[in-house]
Parts: C-alpha cells; sequence; structure tokens
C-alpha cells in the first residue's frame, strides 16, 4: 500500500481501537497518516493519540481533501447522519470501507455519491493483534484498485475473504461475533475447573493453548473438522464421554443458534435500515 496515503476512522470505538492497533503494528502506514474522530469525545481522542501515535481531530475539524480511505467504524444507529455529514465532504473516487454491521452498501452508496467507491468490512476484535478473520464485499461501484487497496490495508490487522455481500450476515454471525462464543466458552471451563480444583487462570492458559493448537490443526491440514473428532475421540474414552455431555446438554444446537442468532439480528438492522432509506 502507499506509504503517503491517509486513512480515517469516523468512530474511536473498540473495533476503530482494534483496528488502528493492528495497523500501527503491522507499519503499514506511518503512524502520522491515520486518523482518528468522533463528534464529542475528546478524553478518547487524545486517549487514543498518545497510545498509538496516530493524529486524532474532532469531527468538526477533519479536513477531507486529502484522506484516500475513510473507515466508518461508529454505532450502525448513527450511520445514516454520520453519511449524510460525509456527502458534500468527499469525492465518489474516495474509497468508503464501512464497519458498520448489518447495513448495505446500496443504502449508504444511496446516502452517498452516485457510483460512490463502497466496501462492506467485517473484522473481528482480535484486530489488535493482527489475528482477524475480515471478510470484504466490495459495492456494486467499487473498482478493482479499490478492492486491491482494501485487501492490503486490512491484511495488516489478519487474514482477508473477499465475499459476496448476501454472506455478510452468516459472516458476521460466524467471525463477527465469534471471539465472544470462545470467551464465553472459556467462562465455563475456568468454572468447571475451579470446580475440580485447579486454578482458573491455569485452566485459562491451558485452554486457550488447547483451542489455539487445534484451530491451527485444522488450518494446516486437509481433514474436516468431523475427521479431526473422530480421530481424537476413542469409543468409551474420555473424549467420547466429554462429547457426550456437550450432546445431552445440547452443546452443538446451541452453538448452531448462536451463529444463526447473530446473523439473523444482522439481516434485520439492515432490514430496518433500508426501510428508513426508502422513505426519505
Amino acid at each position: 500500500m502507499d506509504q503517503k496515503q491517509k486513512v480515517a476512522f469516523l468512530g474511536a470505538g473498540s473495533m476503530a481501537e482494534a483496528m488502528i492497533s493492528g495497523m500501527v503494528n503491522a507499519k503499514k502506514l506511518p503512524a502520522e497518516n491515520i486518523i482518528v474522530t468522533n463528534r464529542s469525545n475528546d478524553a478518547r481522542l487524545h486517549e487514543l493519540e498518545n497510545r498509538y501515535g496516530i493524529t486524532a481531530v474532532k469531527r468538526s475539524e477533519l479536513k477531507t481533501d486529502d484522506i484516500d480511505v475513510f473507515i466508518l467504524a461508529m454505532k450502525p444507529k448513527g450511520a445514516e447522519e454520520a453519511l449524510n455529514e460525509l456527502k458534500p465532504q468527499i469525492n465518489k473516487d474516495q474509497l468508503v470501507l464501512s464497519v458498520l454491521a448489518g447495513i448495505s452498501s446500496s443504502y449508504m452508496e444511496e446516502l452517498l455519491h452516485d457510483e460512490q467507491q463502497v466496501i462492506r468490512v467485517m473484522p473481528n476484535t482480535s484486530s489488535m493483534i493482527q489475528q482477524s478473520a475480515t471478510a470484504i464485499s466490495p459495492g456494486q461501484y467499487a473498482a478493482m484498485d479499490a478492492v486491491l487497496t482494501a485487501k492490503e490495508l486490512l491484511s495488516a490487522i489478519g487474514k482477508v475473504y473477499v465475499i459476496d455481500e448476501p454472506q455478510m450476515d452468516i459472516f458476521t454471525g460466524i467471525a463477527g461475533s465469534g471471539p465472544a462464543y470462545f470467551y464465553f466458552l472459556m467462562e465455563h471451563i475456568e468454572k468447571a475447573a475451579k470446580e475440580e480444583g485447579l486454578d482458573p487462570e491455569l485452566a485459562r492458559e491451558i485452554g486457550a493453548q488447547t483451542i489455539y493448537g487445534a484451530a491451527r490443526m485444522m488450518m494446516e491440514r486437509d481433514e474436516t473438522p468431523t475427521e479431526l473428532r473422530e480421530n481424537v475421540t476413542s469409543p468409551n474414552g474420555t473424549t467420547a464421554a466429554g462429547l457426550a455431555a456437550l450432546a445431552k446438554h445440547g452443546g452443538g444446537e446451541a452453538m448452531m443458534q448462536a451463529v444463526k442468532g447473530a446473523s439473523k439480528r444482522s439481516k434485520e438492522m439492515s432490514a430496518q435500515l433500508q426501510k428508513v432509506a426508502s422513505t426519505n
């Protein structure tokens, strides 16, 4: 990526920070070429500026002429207002990356310029350690150069997948919400370990290393998850007993419903915003 390019984050929440941290650590751009802004929380802006060496400005003071990539990272409920405010300040050739869950590229294109280059982006909080699973879905006017720019920029925070927009909701259900599923699992592993007399912090480290190793094995081998599970499950053994307990208490079904529930909510949010857009 061109080291002279400038990237502006509109929004200074946890996801914005995760992405900023990953980009700064990866040295894809000079820190001073990364700008973060919000409407009113000056303390938060100063915090990010001091922590990462980036440039922080109030939203009203952002100069947009020399920005190459805008990253929309505010809360989805503030999207319409932010897009309407941004429209007179940008041109259609500037790239807009949207981290707004449930908000379609067509909705953003409608509120911005005709033929605005828009790409939907779904990273997760592992961006902070450059291990995100990030999906990008180009809008209808995004040029190939824009897609390549997005891929290179976001590769600083992990692995990037280009998917069709209808798949973005299920990606959200898997990767966007996925870290929370893992943390939820670890909470219960710690609880079980404590009840069995093992120090929870040690259980946390053991559990995390076990899952990390299993994930690496799955990514580096050709076997399916089913094949890998069967390979480590001996009849009447400890793993079989554990899996039987999971099945008895609906573990697999609960995970499927978690993914589907997050995906469904993403679709609902998109439909709600599309309805608002069609009535304006």
